[in-house]
């Protein structure tokens, strides 16, 4: 078997395609879109336009700023459903080209084609990544960017030289050949690797390393002296290009999340907990909906003056219940609000480690008393009856008696 050949496929501006193709005649039709909400809410940007972009508008940016920069954008919600379905069906699409095919996140897929070149008659791995690229448009109506090269690392950088962002001759396809992986990575700072976050970088300009090839010059055993033999070694390998090309079709499922930006900032402890129980019973719905469960629970919260903090836990085994994730998503609020209790301007909750159930054994938290149960049958019980009730006669149907209260009562 030759070189490994690793692609990834990464959806344009999926948010902004996805509201262009649900609404055709509104956001189709505007070249300065972004996605998010209406300019006077007090959420954040969740993804905009190329032409958006040249105003400095970014995601993460407050709408309402992202509309004094462009006050012609069209503003429009976060289309969730939608991408979700786009993202299946894009799975799909790419499940026809590829044994093997992991869905790193809801806009990016990695394929596996090692060994495929019988089968694709000995074509280049640009050819045959173009022709995937022009099938999944004509499928879904989503134009992907492909990476390619001999690893992850390298098809996930490969994929930002590919996209055709305007002003750019990106073709949509860009593709390492194997042997050039070094020379391809010394053209990069060391910022762009993935998982080089913030912190790292400033250590490393510390030591007067900003580029990837200003790097090269370090050996081994100094990044292990300055990180620790682990972090040290996987810094080493990753500016010279090296990394894993093992693609998990069984790893499709990364995280579920819901968050709320709230119309005023919320002070009171037992309305931020009343507002994270209907996140989480939303959540947990969901989990059950997709046959799924979580080991990992995170809270996000993002105080009054845009400092966002975040807590997360690990239980022993896997939950999926409106108590269990409630449960333990309130003792991370708790533990949040203990070292900060200033107003709130938004709330969210997340759910990670997903897999499917394999049995139906009782719970317990990891930590906690041996006698206490995160989850058991009986709330499984009652999740399945509630289930049924809200597939038959809608979400509102059913719900914990705290989640009726109006609103403006809650806070």
């Amino acid at each position: 078997m030759g070189s490994p050949r690793i692609l990834l496929a990464d959806c344009d501006q999926m948010f902004v395609a996805v509201a262009r193709l649900a609404d055709p005649e509104g956001a189709g039709k505007a070249a300065i879109l972004i996605v998010g909400g209406s300019a006077k809410s007090r959420g954040v940007v969740c993804s905009a336009s190329y032409e958006a972009r040249t105003f400095g508008v970014r995601s993460g940016m407050s709408l309402a700023e992202a509309g004094r920069r462009c006050p012609t954008a069209v503003f429009v919600p976060v289309p969730r459903h939608q991408c979700g379905r786009k993202s299946r069906e894009v799975a799909r699409a790419l499940d026809q080209w590829a044994p093997k095919v992991e869905a790193a996140s809801i806009d990016e897929f990695y394929l596996d084609l090692t060994g495929t070149e019988a089968v694709y008659r000995g074509e280049s791995l640009a050819t045959t990544a173009s022709r995937i690229r022009a099938s999944v448009r004509e499928q879904t109506g989503m134009t992907l960017s492909f990476g390619g090269g001999t690893n992850r690392l390298v098809a996930k950088l490969a994929t930002e030289r590919a996209k055709p962002r305007p002003g750019t001759d990106g073709s949509g396809v860009f593709i390492v050949p194997p042997g050039e992986e070094g020379e391809f990575l010394a053209t990069h700072w060391l910022s762009d690797i993935p998982g080089v976050g913030p912190r790292l970088t400033a250590m490393l300009r510390g030591f007067g390393l900003r580029s990837v090839r200003d790097s090269l010059r370090v050996d081994r055993r100094e990044f292990e002296a300055w990180f620790g033999p682990r972090s040290g070694a996987w810094l080493y390998d990753r500016i010279r290009g090296r990394g894993s090309a093992d693609v998990d079709p069984a790893g499709e499922a990364k995280s579920m999340s819901h968050e709320e930006t709230f119309p005023r900032d919320i002070t009171s402890d037992r309305a931020l907990e009343t507002e994270l129980l209907r996140l989480a019973t939303t959540l947990a719905a969901d989990l059950r909906r997709d046959g799924l469960t979580a080991r990992c629970v995170t809270v996000k919260l993002r105080d009054h003056d845009f400092t966002t903090r975040q807590a997360s836990r690990t239980v022993d085994r896997p939950i999926d219940t409106d108590r269990a994730v409630f449960t333990t998503a309130r003792a991370l609020l708790e533990g949040l609000r203990d070292r900060r209790r200033v107003a709130a301007r938004l709330l969210g909750i997340s759910v990670s480690r997903l897999d499917v159930p394999a049995s139906t054994t009782q719970l317990s938290l990891l930590g906690a008393d041996p006698g206490f149960a995160l989850e058991t049958d009986r709330d499984r019980a009652v999740a399945r009856a509630m289930d049924a009730i809200t597939t038959r006669f809608g979400r509102d149907a059913v719900r914990p008696a705290r989640l009726t209260q109006k609103p403006a009562d809650r806070r």
